[in-house]
């Protein structure tokens, strides 16, 4: 089945229902999303389904015509991604950004056995599009990290030899851009779970991991 083809193959009722054993943690880069469903999937005894383990494959498995923006990205070097453009621009033709590959999330959690249940994780889970498969809304929850919490995570992260941006000529100006445009992803987030009316938690430099877990899990409704 290839991405966005779930669609034709079900109705909205029915991918609700294949996928109501299914729990979401999306959010903004860098919040703890990968640390937090760890902890809640071990707690519960789910299994983790963790969107960034499977985005090579996904990318393996699509097409130009299917993905159009994430195949304009593999064309171009690192400087081409990450130095010269603009943030404004890379967060609007990021792939994953756009929702490119999502058909490929769902094909791979209805492969996935009802029991246990599921905890699917990753920026890639968009408001707008995880919305529709949700039986209820406390299904899904977003973690949103403040400003000062995304400058304190750039600052841990920017030492020499660390990250794809010091594959670049300006690792500097990479990581800069990189930490602009998620700043802006992480706005937009905020923005769509409140219109959408999805719960959203904030994740600032007093949040714990403690804490993070038992938020997430009373927003689970656990």
């Amino acid at each position: 089945m290839s991405p966005g083809k779930y669609e034709e193959a079900a109705d909205a009722a029915e991918l609700r229902a294949r996928l109501r054993h299914v729990y979401w943690i999306g959010g903004g880069s860098g919040a703890g999303k990968s640390t937090i469903s760890r902890r809640v999937a071990d707690r519960c005894g789910w299994r983790l389904y963790a969107t960034d383990d499977v985005m090579r494959d996904h990318a393996r498995r699509t097409t130009p015509q299917e993905a159009p923006f994430l195949h304009e990205f593999m064309a171009m070097d690192m400087d081409e991604r990450w130095v010269t453009r603009s943030p404004e621009t890379m967060l609007e033709t990021f792939h994953w950004f756009r929702g490119e590959g999502f058909g490929l999330i769902i094909e791979d959690l209805l492969r996935l056995p009802r029991e246990p249940c599921v905890l699917a994780e990753g920026f890639r889970l968009l408001p707008r599009l995880v919305k529709p498969l949700l039986t209820v809304p406390e299904q899904a929850v977003w973690l949103l990290p403040t400003p000062e919490f995304r400058r304190a995570a750039f600052r841990s992260r920017a030492v020499p030899g660390e990250g794809f941006v010091w594959e670049t000529s300006d690792p500097v100006r990479a990581a800069r851009n990189l930490a602009q445009r998620d700043g802006m992803f992480t706005r937009r987030l905020q923005e769509e779970t409140e219109r959408l009316r999805l719960r959203s938690i904030r994740v600032d430099t007093t949040s714990t991991e403690d804490a993070l877990v038992e938020q997430v899990t009373t927003a689970f409704g656990l």
